[in-house]
């Protein structure tokens, strides 16, 4: 699979783990969005459903194993070169999951993974469509429960 100027979108998935109001984030290890933080996730392996996905990749980054439950958004993320190139080209699959077992520890593409309340998130200078289903998850979990 080609993930740097591929030849068809990737789908990827993600899990917003929120508890006790903080949400887990990732300091991406490698590119792309390499040094910044991001909701956990990956790249969906053949023959995988996509909330398998979400717990394997959550599992792999933080440590955490969750239960994905409702499906927060699907979203474009397009990165292109200087040269204006298609560089990445991702749709992803985000669902609001919640912690069943584990303790956080950064692991695999991970740099570094933690919890953060919703005041720490503006000076993160996340993705504004991280930040959207972060919010999402926010206020859907309030509101169900």
């Amino acid at each position: 699979m080609q993930r740097e100027f591929p030849e068809v979108p990737l789908v990827g998935v993600g899990a917003v783990i929120i508890e006790d109001e903080r949400v887990v984030l990732v300091k991406r290890a490698h590119p792309p969005l390499q040094a910044e933080w991001s909701i956990p996730g990956g790249v969906l392996e053949v023959g995988e459903l996509v909330r398998e996905a979400a717990i394997r990749e959550a599992r792999e980054e933080t440590g955490l194993t969750v239960e994905p439950g409702e499906l927060l958004g699907v979203y474009d993320r397009i990165l292109r070169n200087p040269e204006r190139r298609v560089q990445y080209h991702y749709v992803l699959i985000d669902f609001l999951c919640r912690r069943v077992a584990g303790d956080l520890a950064a692991a695999s593409d991970a740099a570094e993974v933690r919890w953060f309340s919703r005041d720490e998130l503006p000076v993160l200078k996340l993705a504004e469509d991280t930040l959207d289903v972060i919010r999402k998850g926010f206020s859907n979990r309030k509101a169900n429960r």
